[in-house]
């Protein structure tokens, strides 16, 4: 198989069975490559939303226990996601000119 210079692996924002990292060949125009933008979209989307949350939640004297452990738990998984959509768009970065291994 020969790959086109404007193809790109992508890594996708989901995990395929047991969690393995799932990748797109392609030059990001198709469909998949649309609803991983969207997915990233609401993964970064609720991280922002996810701090405001724990803003508040810090600045509350009464705050159990459990909601801290709770709020540590999410802040945990969209640590993972936000890491694996900036570990993919650095990736793409890098294939593009002028962009992370390109010329400045």
């Amino acid at each position: 198989m020969t790959r086109h210079i404007s193809e790109v692996v992508r890594l996708l924002p989901w995990g395929g069975p047991e969690g393995k990292p799932c990748y797109l060949l392609g030059d990001g125009n198709g469909y998949v490559s649309r609803v991983a933008d969207n997915v990233e979209s609401v993964q970064l989307g609720m991280a922002t939303d996810l701090l405001d949350h724990v803003d508040d939640l810090l600045r509350d004297r009464q705050a159990t226990p459990e909601q801290l452990r709770y709020v540590v738990a999410r802040m945990a998984e969209s640590l993972r996601d936000v890491h694996r959509i900036a570990r993919s768009r650095g990736a793409r970065l890098a294939h593009v000119p002028g962009g992370a291994e390109g010329p400045a």
